[in-house]
């Protein structure tokens, strides 16, 4: 095949993806719930995987601390062979079944925290103990792999496995399998974060703001909340010391920095309350 060719040959294959994701719709659905059960109860949100799907997981868990104002500590993710594998292929890493008890061991793993497995083959050693270990300290696991075929469906509480088919280049988990499992990922943080709170309509309210651009974007996401001038949102923001829901608060009720402070603490955080809707 030449270039255009091989590019049509994996198109056609990416459009698989979703619908299978879509086939598994409700069992995501109920892994959000769990893991928003998890949060609320003072629990914590931890990946384990092992190459391709451990990065992702990583990914997944280090995006979520800037955009919606979450400790590290909520959202983690653990990878066979540790960081150097989140560069580099550690041999034999995914094969420790220890390694997996020795890492949830060390991020102290409650019956309070939801244990999430990422494994293409649902069959990855490392990915299984974690989850074996998991079930035993009473924490709810969920399974996230590309096929039923593999002892993880037996273990997790919830497992999901959009079933893509056979890959372009037999083999290689990174491309549909990875694509697919990405989207879960998606689905799973970003559907418990907002149900936590962490979003007022469709609009982020708690990321960080780190630099310029993303100062801008909080701007803008004030103005199309409030539905005012881009110089008070401006305003509003530096008042606020750039927190978001009190810039809003701000803004929609009229009030100043320390009133829309004592709104918030009295509703107990609750952005919805404290705006009175």
């Amino acid at each position: 095949m030449n270039s255009l060719e091989i590019i049509r040959l994996m198109n056609r294959e990416d459009r698989k993806v979703a619908a299978a994701v879509e086939r598994e719709v409700p069992a995501i659905a109920r892994a959000v719930d769990a893991i928003v059960r998890a949060l609320r109860g003072g629990g914590r949100l931890i990946y384990v995987g092992a190459g391709s799907s451990g990065r992702l997981a990583i990914l997944d868990a280090a995006e979520c601390q800037p955009t919606f104002g979450i400790s590290r500590e909520t959202v983690q993710a653990l990878i066979a062979g540790g960081r150097r594998a989140i560069t580099s292929a550690v041999e034999g890493a995914e094969d420790s079944v220890k390694n997996a008890v020795k890492d949830l061991r060390r991020a102290k793993l409650s019956r309070r925290d939801v244990v999430v497995g990422v494994a293409a083959s649902a069959t990855t050693p490392y990915v299984l103990g974690a989850v074996k270990y998991a079930k035993k300290k009473g924490a709810a696991t969920i399974g996230v792999a590309a096929n039923r075929v593999g002892q993880l469906m037996k273990l997790a509480d919830i497992f999901i496995a959009p079933e893509v088919g056979p890959e372009v280049l037999t083999g290689s988990t990174r491309l549909k399998a990875g694509t697919a499992q990405k989207m879960v990922l998606n689905m799973l943080s970003t559907a418990a974060m907002v149900e936590m709170g962490h979003a007022y309509e469709n609009l982020l309210i708690d990321m960080e703001m780190t630099n310029q651009k993303l100062e801008g974007r909080a701007v803008r996401i004030l103005q199309a909340a409030s539905g005012k001038s881009v110089s008070a949102a401006e305003h509003a923001l530096r008042s606020a010391r750039h927190n978001m829901r009190v810039g809003l608060i701000m803004l929609r009720r009229g009030a100043d920095a320390a009133t829309a402070r004592k709104l918030l603490a009295k509703a107990k955080g609750n952005l919805r309350a404290a705006l009175g809707e």
